[in-house]
């Protein structure tokens, strides 16, 4: 007998449809599957959310143990010839500062020559040292131009740079010390001769190497460079030119950056806070529960941290965060009296840092912070322990899913061999039927 190619074709049933929702109805075993691989990859975004607050709230808390967040100055300088920049080092007070020689680089020039490109036709060495380095020997030969002499000094790399200046009259070679001050003046030697007129033969010297002078509240100052470095302590001045009458430079606490970086740890605490409440929240009017409301792990971390608060240092001028004018609320989250914190700082920065950094600049509640983080955050800590659980339930899920698919694919797979050798049987029959009725009304005819 021919194959039936569709089903129902045959026996005129419907069965290509009773076959889909049949499979409609297998496909319906694997919908408590996919709720629960989406509970559970809707709880690792949640851990994720956590873990990025966490993160946020351990740098700002290991901003407070930086030794320069609560020995930041902050300065200003009168006038114009002078700017200043300052590390933690820097003591508060003003400075009256005065400058009555730049520092500057050496010159020489040769003569002026027709050309630049041109042969010049003579030959010899140049000796060139500058200050307390080696010499070093550059050689020309006929065929060289003042470009090609100009080349072989800078490529010997000398301490010295050489280039062209066309003064209107000619083209002439010059040497400029790299570095400023006296002790970077340069010797120049050797076959110079040809460089100068018969008047003054070799180089002359165009610009005199010089020291930077200036005073500090009256006392005298040389410096090699116009950056003059240490001359205050945690002080590096900046000269531009020699000034008038004397400048001001007034350095003093930087409270401000002090504050902001309290600040920072208390909006990263608070927005950690916020996240938790999120992720546990119940609203009983619509029975909707926050994605990690009632877990452990989640429990956990939040005991941790409300312990962690509860630092207390007793051998500080400051014991506890609210000495600090930081209080915990009702509802979780801290708050600043700016008051009590401005007068911490202003008065006492020395002893804040203690607070938050230790005596020894790792202890402190930001260490106590940090080991908190770290039995939840590192490697094997409480959020990686709740993820890998996850991963690996996910991972069964998956399992369960695709054999709950072959079993449901074997199971219509049957079907459709049972319905096809059910339209064959019903169209055989039907045949059958058609060929008796026949017979019947030729007997009666």
């Amino acid at each position: 007998m021919a194959s039936i190619s569709s089903l129902g074709i045959g026996s005129g049933l419907d069965l290509s449809g009773l076959l889909d929702d049949l499979e409609s109805a297998e496909q319906e075993k694997l919908t408590p599957i996919v709720s629960q691989q989406q509970s559970y990859k809707t709880k690792l975004s949640a851990f994720g959310t956590l873990e990025s607050s966490l993160t946020a709230l351990r740098d700002a808390a290991t901003k407070l143990s930086d030794p320069e967040t609560f020995t930041a100055v902050t300065s200003s300088m009168t006038g114009d010839a002078v700017t200043a920049s300052t590390t933690g080092d820097a003591v508060a007070g003003r400075y009256q500062v005065e400058v009555s020689q730049l520092a500057q680089a050496e010159s020489m020039a040769s003569k002026a020559f027709d050309s630049k490109s041109d042969d010049l036709g003579i030959s010899g060495t140049l000796t060139l040292s500058v200050g307390d380095g080696a010499s070093v020997d550059i050689d020309y030969a006929e065929g060289d131009s003042l470009e090609d002499i100009r080349d072989a000094i800078n490529a010997a790399d000398a301490g010295a740079t050489a280039a062209i200046v066309n003064d209107g009259n000619g083209y002439r070679l010059t040497l400029t010390s790299d570095a400023t001050g006296t002790d970077s003046t340069m010797s120049l030697s050797g076959d110079t001769a040809a460089f100068g007129d018969t008047a003054t033969p070799g180089f002359s010297t165009t610009v005199d190497a010089q020291d930077a002078k200036l005073t500090v509240n009256g006392i005298s100052i040389t410096s090699q460079s116009n950056t003059v470095e240490e001359a205050l302590q945690g002080v590096t001045f900046n000269l531009t030119s020699t000034t008038e009458s004397a400048e001001t430079l007034t350095v003093s606490k930087d409270t401000e950056s002090m504050t902001e970086a309290v600040e920072a740890f208390v909006k990263a605490y608070n927005s950690f806070q916020s996240t938790a409440d999120n992720l546990t929240s119940y609203d009983s009017e619509s029975d909707t529960a926050g994605t990690l409301l009632g877990n452990s792990t989640m429990r956990s971390i939040e005991s941790r941290l409300r312990s962690v608060l509860s630092y207390s240092d007793s051998e500080g001028a400051f014991s506890m965060l609210s000495d600090l004018g930081i209080e915990r609320q009702l509802d979780g989250t801290l708050e600043i009296d700016d008051d009590k914190l401005s007068d911490a700082i202003t008065n006492d920065s020395d002893a804040v840092s203690q607070f938050f950094s230790g005596a020894d600049g790792e202890s402190g509640l930001v260490a106590s912070i940090d080991d908190t983080m770290g039995s939840i955050l590192d490697d094997g800590g409480l959020l990686q322990t709740a993820t890998d659980g996850i991963d690996t339930t996910l991972s069964s899920l998956d399992d369960r899913y695709t054999r709950m698919q072959e079993s449901i694919d074997a199971t219509v797979a049957r079907y459709r061999t049972q319905f096809a050798s059910l339209d064959s049987l019903v169209s055989q029959m039907n045949s059958t039927s058609d060929y008796l009725t026949q017979q019947f009304d030729a007997l009666s005819a």
